[in-house]
């Protein structure tokens, strides 16, 4: 077996780039459950690059955190020692600072304005901003609006967030959304909220309706109002160091697959958010739809604090996109 990158041995398993009997081997990692419509993305991305290849080429998935954290899988592909992973923008604002832009409330004007963005210049460019990093942003995959869910109260305006303990990634914007709409912010692990939920160490947290479902919440958590405050997407991350590894012909499969695949990804999304809400309801949670301008109104001071930085030139070239 020829080893194309750095040799890392990781849980018994050569996790970066390989030749095998004249196959180029690629491992992908991420934290998602299987029944998540991000990996049944990745899933149809693996199948096209198999096809496109004739068989020359694989990707082969390690999904529901099997190499590694979020954190930890980045780090892998910083050293050439993982081909590609999945994250949100939240843990990628430590490299580009510019990936801010994803978790302040309200930047994108709805669903189709949001795409526009992603697919157009600025989207581009915020997906190599990081190459610097040896760390190459491939594409967007739809991760939808996050939302409010509560355990004892409805959220229904800004203000029936004041006093309460809510969790939410470990992201400087979204810390300071809780907080300018009157809430504690409280950081806490994915895998570790349903327990923190169950305790009482946090009243509610926020995500969207797939991940609200398919984690269980909704056993805790009986309201759930769709505000829709942020719509951070998912980015397929692949090592610069195992992409520059490739040929010419390898990069043009392996972006062709992902491009195709986005498109996928987004009606796998539908279909999983639909069903989410269904199925949430029928367990017995109260869907609320608020109204959205109050929240919109409250988080403005968010946007005058970045006066004078490349995010708040970055929110106005946003805004001129209709």
């Amino acid at each position: 077996m020829k080893k194309c990158v750095i040799p890392i041995i990781l849980v018994g398993i050569m996790i970066g780039c390989q030749s095998e009997k004249n196959v180029r081997v690629l491992k992908l990692a991420h934290v998602l459950d299987t029944t998540h419509p991000v990996h049944k993305g990745m899933i149809f991305m693996a199948e096209k690059v198999a096809e496109k290849s004739g068989g020359r080429m694989r990707i082969d998935i390690y999904p529901g955190g099997q190499l590694g954290a979020e954190r930890d899988l980045i780090e892998l592909l910083q050293i050439g020692s993982l081909a590609m992973t999945k994250v949100s923008t939240a843990p990628l604002e430590a490299f580009v600072p510019e990936m801010q832009i994803f978790g302040i409330p309200y930047v994108f004007q709805d669903d189709e304005h949001l795409w526009k963005v992603l697919q157009g210049e600025i989207g581009q460019r915020l997906l190599l901003a990081g190459e610097k990093f040896y760390l190459r942003g491939m594409c967007y995959y739809d991760a939808g609006s996050r939302s409010f869910y509560t355990k004892d109260k409805p959220v229904e305006k800004p203000a029936d967030i004041e006093g309460l303990k809510i969790r939410v990634m470990k992201s400087i914007t979204a810390v300071e959304m809780i907080k300018a709409l009157g809430g504690s912010p409280t950081p806490i692990a994915w895998g570790e909220l349903y327990t923190s939920l169950q305790q009482g160490v946090v009243d509610g947290a926020e995500n969207n309706p797939p991940s609200f479902y398919l984690s269980r919440h909704y056993e805790v958590c009986k309201y759930y109002s769709l505000d829709e405050h942020t719509a951070p997407p998912d980015i397929l991350l692949m090592s610069t160091m195992v992409w520059q590894s490739l040929s010419q012909q390898e990069q043009t499969w392996l972006q062709e697959a992902i491009d195709e695949s986005v498109v996928q990804q987004r009606i796998y999304w539908k279909e999983s958010s639909d069903e989410a809400l269904r199925e949430v309801q029928k367990a017995g949670v109260q869907v609320i739809y608020p109204d959205k301008q109050p929240f919109r109104e409250s988080v403005q001071k968010m946007y005058t604090a970045y006066q004078g930085t490349s995010i708040y030139d970055l929110i106005q070239e946003i805004e001129k996109i209709q």
